[in-house]
């Protein structure tokens, strides 16, 4: 597609950018109104699997599309991918408990998955290297002005109307993507010849699920050393062995092998992965904090976190402008690293709004720096008829990196609760129920839990039905909570801190190679003699 005038290209990322809006807002409009939409449905120990199932089916799909997009072109699978977002999107609306708002977000995991792999291998389509730069900036921009208005629009409606109009209210939009790149996206015509590796691709999703479910399951559901646990990664282990093997075999391997001997691939990766880690495992809980600790209603709780979306998004698009005009991408992320370790490193210190605001709005500005580096990064380092796989790659790690990220940062905030509760419960300055008629005291008791104080409507309510000795006693007992929790968020950041760290440092080993004007390879170029070039060697040449 690199052969089409500018004026069409302009137009088929304008449809494009429209999908990928449609996913990540029906996703940011979520995220300040999660946590009392989980506790309407009165599932908080579940919550981190609304977002693990969410992640988990994504990333299969990420994986298994990136080659057969290469294979087959990218328009029938973004199709695809919008037909199951929006099938997704108002199943989980319908939601009556938490197992099926479970179910329904993997339905809609599996749409955004396709759409986020397919979106961004079109640009590399559509442009070549040096140019890719500014469209990889725009397409974060997409996803960064979702998240100004998704939080914000989010915490408004979660107050005002029902909450399964959350997921309904976009799904016009959906319409008009899905339209818009019927009609726009030219269609790529199948190459002859090639096979899809079906066995392949079940042994990779039989490494990843057992993956995904032993670090999600373990430290909540059942202890690290558990038959369970062991027995998920064994699994693990095993299939991915399996999986490695046929890779040697097949004519065209969902995940070729040889893409790893890259080094530029490998560690963009990596970084990809750690840098996911921290960044999901710890951002989640900034909606727990901003509502939980400092008592914020889901409304406001959007207008604390927009200053960080704004400053993403202006980051993002300069960063892509800068790197298309001077060609160099590494500089980038040497600077945005260090940054979102300054931005969450603060997030440890926060006990108030002005401060979460500050560390949000730098940790936002290393987002926008760093994030358009690394997929632009991969993209150059291969050939173009590589470049969906190469693309799910990476979208496979930093997906990976957020769902193992996610239960970590879940366990080590369960344990740490645990620890800060019986604390906050036990200290000589808890309040005292001694004096209260037991049924009232026992009443108290049941909101000595994280999950009350996210439905702020409820919890002032109960506290205006009480007596004014129990009143007094009831409010001592939240302040006792939202400080063991604010404790304990401290630790999440600290955390996410560190590994963010561990990034960084790869981020120095991370060779820059000069951006390619074309998407013609030396390798396409090149005369019958030197056929036998690998397909996944780096490309250091114009």
């Amino acid at each position: 597609m690199e052969h089409l005038t500018l004026k069409r290209k302009v137009t088929i990322m304008i449809a494009i950018m429209a999908a990928m809006f449609f996913a990540a807002i029906n996703q940011t409009i979520t995220s300040t109104a999660m946590p009392r939409i989980i506790a309407i449905l009165d599932g908080m120990d579940y919550y981190t699997w609304t977002i693990n199932i969410y992640l988990l089916t994504s990333t299969i799909a990420t994986i298994l599309v990136g080659k057969l997009s290469d294979m087959f072109g990218r328009k029938p699978f973004i199709l695809i991918g919008i037909l199951f977002f929006m099938l997704g999107a108002f199943l989980t609306g319908t939601s009556d408990n938490v197992y099926q708002f479970i179910i329904y977000r993997g339905i809609q995991g599996i749409g955004a998955g396709i759409i986020q792999s397919t979106a961004f291998t079109a640009v590399g389509d559509l442009f070549p290297p040096r140019e890719r730069g500014k469209w990889m900036g725009l397409m974060t921009a997409v996803f960064g002005f979702s998240s100004v208005l998704g939080p914000t629009l989010g915490g408004y409606l979660v107050d005002h109307i029902d909450w399964h109009w959350l997921f309904w209210i976009f799904l016009p939009l959906g319409i008009v993507a899905f339209i818009m790149i019927l009609t726009l996206f030219p269609k790529v015509d199948r190459k002859h010849g090639q096979s899809v590796d079906y066995v392949g691709s079940l042994f990779l999703t039989t490494t990843i699920v057992p993956l995904l479910l032993a670090f999600s399951w373990a430290g909540t559901e059942y202890e690290w050393g558990s038959w369970q646990i062991l027995s998920l990664l064994g699994a693990t282990v095993v299939s991915a062995l399996i999986f490695i093997y046929v890779e040697t075999l097949v004519k065209e391997p969902i995940l070729p092998l040889h893409l790893f001997k890259n080094g530029v691939v490998t560690v963009s990766n990596l970084i990809g992965f750690i840098m996911n880690f921290g960044l999901m495992g710890a951002m989640i809980y900034i909606s727990f904090y901003v509502q939980g600790v400092l008592a914020i209603s889901p409304t406001y709780a959007g207008y604390v976190t927009l200053p960080m979306s704004l400053c993403m998004v202006i980051t993002s698009a300069i960063t892509g402008q800068l790197i298309a005009k001077i060609g160099k991408y590494k500089r980038f992320a040497l600077i945005g690293m260090p940054v979102m370790i300054i931005g969450m490193g603060l997030m440890i210190f926060m006990d108030n709004i002005a401060m979460t605001i500050v560390s949000t709005i730098i940790f936002g500005i290393g987002l926008g720096l760093g994030m358009p580096v690394f997929s632009l990064a991969t993209q150059n380092a291969v050939s173009h008829k590589e470049l969906g796989v190469v693309t799910a790659s990476t979208q496979l790690f930093r997906n990976l990196g957020g769902t193992i990220g996610i239960a970590v940062m879940g366990t080590v905030m369960s344990n740490s609760l645990t620890k800060h509760l019986k604390e906050a419960l036990q200290s000589p300055s808890a309040p005292d129920f001694s004096s209260l008629d037991p049924k009232t005291a026992q009443g108290m008791l049941a909101f000595a839990n994280p999950q009350t104080l996210m439905n702020k409507p409820l919890v002032e309510k109960t506290e205006a039905s009480l007596p004014e000795q129990a009143r007094a006693l009831f409010v001592q007992m939240i302040d006792s909570i939202r400080h063991a929790l604010g404790d304990t968020l401290s630790t999440v950041f600290l955390t996410g801190t560190l590994v963010l760290v561990v990034a960084l440092i790869l981020v120095f080993f991370l060779k820059e190679l000069p951006l390619r004007s074309t998407n013609q390879t030396p390798e396409a170029n090149a005369p019958s003699g030197n056929a036998n070039v690998k397909p996944g060697k780096a490309v250091t040449a114009e």
